[in-house]
């Protein structure tokens, strides 16, 4: 019992937004030199890169971008150098030009995969990776970034829109952690402190990728939610056995980072009902989170 009222003090912390700092100069002109907006917390900068020019529906539903469109890069500092990590949203189409456009200026394509089933149009996530100087870093970075949503437009796909009102208050109290409003979306984010992961001397943290999070579009009686789980290897089994349990649906199992150590696996799910019945099904896997190894 003590070891579950830690566990959920320790997630209900990490869940917490981020103290905003002041931004060092350098990724100020990182954001100048990539023509993007971002933030600066917990020593990581965060470059938005929202595909805000797509209308998706997935499995019959108009799906807002915040809901699970959203793709960014983050910097932070390593050993004399600046690590790079990213999540790019691409079409179809534009996967391969935009992985050809990331290589070619030496940067790494680390991961490939989907997030959702039943989607229109089609929508890939892939994640990049670099280390170096940061100018460096975000000029490499500029030609792939150029080529995203410039391509040919994609048929606007049609799905029916949720409308609330949904207790966010209540979703936070099922899962035990806050989250944060963008739009008709709340999103609940979980960091996973527990998993000492460095790089070139850099801390992974929630901000570089490392996280858990549940979003949730609708109203209480009708509503979604997509997500994403990161999960050392023990933990797989029990978090698909608590989502599937729950009627939530399985749509991607992969990694994110190559050479890492501890291995992380990650998992996305998606499920459509009731809000506070998705909540608990997200709380049942959460529970299997940070335990000890039996």
């Amino acid at each position: 019992m003590r070891l579950a009222i830690m566990t959920l003090a320790l997630l209900i912390c990490v869940g917490a937004p981020a103290a905003a700092q002041d931004m060092p100069a350098e990724y100020k002109q990182v954001l100048d030199t990539l023509g993007k907006q971002g933030d600066f917390k917990d020593g990581v900068l965060k470059v938005n890169i929202p595909r805000s020019d797509l209308t998706v529906s997935v499995d019959g539903v108009a799906t807002p971008t915040p809901f699970g469109f959203g793709g960014w890069v983050a910097l932070t500092k390593g050993t004399g150098m600046d690590v790079m990590m990213g999540d790019l949203v691409l079409t179809e189409q534009e996967v391969n030009p935009v992985m050809s456009a990331v290589l070619e200026q030496g940067l790494d394509v680390t991961a490939l995969h989907n997030h959702f089933f039943f989607e229109s149009p089609r929508i890939f996530y892939m994640h990049v990776h670099g280390h170096g100087r940061v100018a460096d870093i975000a000029n490499k970075l500029k030609p792939a970034l150029a080529m995203i949503g410039k391509g040919p437009a994609s048929a606007a796909a049609s799905g029916k829109a949720l409308a609330g009102p949904l207790d966010t208050a209540s979703l936070t109290k099922i899962i035990g952690a806050p989250g944060e409003t963008s739009g008709a979306v709340y999103k609940i984010t979980i960091g996973r402190p527990d998993i000492k992961l460095t790089e070139m001397g850099a801390q992974i943290n929630a901000r570089m990728g490392l996280n858990t999070w549940a979003a949730f579009y609708g109203s209480d009686a009708d509503a979604v939610v997509a997500g994403d789980v990161a999960m050392l290897e023990r933990e797989v089994q029990p978090v698909l056995k608590a989502l599937r349990s729950n009627d939530i649906s399985i749509v991607a199992i992969h990694h994110h980072m190559t050479d890492s150590a501890p291995n992380v696996i990650f998992l996305h799910y998606w499920g459509k009902g009731p809000a506070q019945r998705l909540a608990a099904g997200v709380k049942a896997a959460v529970d299997q989170l940070a335990r000890p190894t039996r």
